[in-house]
């Protein structure tokens, strides 16, 4: 027995011990696309809109610029059709690098062996620090949690990724800065911070509980040589693309219609109305649903303020407009749970509309 135990650590140290180089190869893939896309893409153009400051402008409904004229003249099919393009369009970049780096994570993460921890706090720290640098929506940034869930990260570590991309990257915590007074800064910094490390943890907790986390779907083989290595990460990343790609996709042209259909049904002075109770949940509901791009709510909810929206509005809007989406909701819904996925819109909706309800006692 002791010779059969000690053989069988053999191999696995062995196997350990190959893969090393496919670890580096996934490495350096991950952060090849990641590098592509920040440099050439994603970080100019926050860059751009953060100096920008109060001239930044808004042409779509859910994007910054349009490809297809959109006018309330036209019937309603007309128009969400016409939305929809524009937010596919718009969303052209970040969804490609969101299904790339989402494969690249799961290949990588599958050569590693320890992907959680017990402590559940501690995860959704971890996850928050993987997502804060990314850069992209709550759109792009759902089949990466697709991946890392797969790779068998925690419920809490994928939720807090999640929403720590959009909310707490660098630039965009600069825009809220810079827009927005300090009381509703604090509000909407409070509001991430107590999604991220209070309702997240609870989620992943209960997740915990009642839920096996399903295997990593990807193994890559041991690799002796570099040839061997290189083959084997590029089967694995062609297997972790189409697991990501085969659920996000088909959801992106859902999710690009029914934004559409919401945004486009919504009064277009919804917003010029006395505050009421309601009438902050309605909104809180809106905006944690529509799938709107990268600092979009900055921008918008300061357009808002500027223009004479009541101030609760402004606030609710800035703490759930682009932090969560029925996209995030469906690819989740998908690769976790429905019921995570509904606690996570629920978190958001009640965080915001809890801002909102502040700012009118306040205001």
């Amino acid at each position: 027995m002791v010779m059969q135990t000690a053989a069988l650590n053999a191999e696995i140290s062995a196997a350990r011990a190959t893969n090393w180089r496919s670890t580096v190869i996934a490495v350096v893939l991950a952060l090849s696309i990641a590098g592509y896309f920040w440099v050439d893409s994603r970080y100019p153009s926050l860059l751009k809109k953060y100096h920008s400051g109060t001239h930044v402008k808004v042409i779509g409904a859910i994007s910054f610029d349009t490809a297809y004229t959109v006018d309330r003249a036209m019937p309603l099919a007309q128009r969400v059709w016409r939305t929809s393009g524009n937010w596919l369009h718009a969303n052209e970049v970040g969804m490609t690098f969101g299904f790339l780096f989402g494969a690249a994570a799961l290949t990588l993460l599958a050569t590693i062996p320890q992907r959680r921890t017990r402590n559940t706090y501690l995860n959704s720290l971890l996850g928050a620090l993987v997502g804060m640098p990314l850069g992209v929506c709550a759109n792009c940034v759902a089949p990466i949690g697709r991946g890392l869930y797969a790779s068998g990260m925690s419920t809490e570590s994928v939720l807090a990724a999640m929403f720590s991309s959009p909310t707490l990257n660098v630039v965009v915590l600069a825009m809220v800065f810079s827009l927005f007074s300090p009381a509703v800064v604090a509000l909407k910094l409070a509001t991430t911070l107590l999604l991220i490390f209070v309702f997240v943890p609870m989620i992943g907790a209960r997740q915990s509980r009642n839920v096996v986390t399903a295997a990593c779907p990807i193994n890559l083989a041991p690799s002796a040589t570099w040839g061997e290595a290189l083959v084997s990460t590029a089967k694995s990343f062609a297997k972790s693309f189409w697991y990501v790609f085969r659920v996000g996709a088909p959801l992106m042209l859902v999710a690009a219609c029914l934004g559409a259909l919401i945004v486009e049904t919504v009064p277009a002075q919804a917003l010029n109305t006395p505050v009421t109770v309601a009438g902050i949940v309605l909104v809180a509901i809106v905006g944690t649903l529509l799938p709107v791009p990268m600092a979009f709510d900055v921008v918008i909810a300061y357009i808002a303020m500027t223009r004479g929206v009541p101030l609760p509005y402004v606030v609710t809007l800035l703490c759930t407009l682009g932090i969560y989406s029925i996209y995030s909701f469906a690819v989740a819904g998908k690769t976790m749970s429905w019921k995570v996925a509904g606690a996570a819109s629920g978190a958001v909706v009640f965080l915001g509309a809890l801002a909102g309800f502040v700012a009118m006692a306040l205001h």
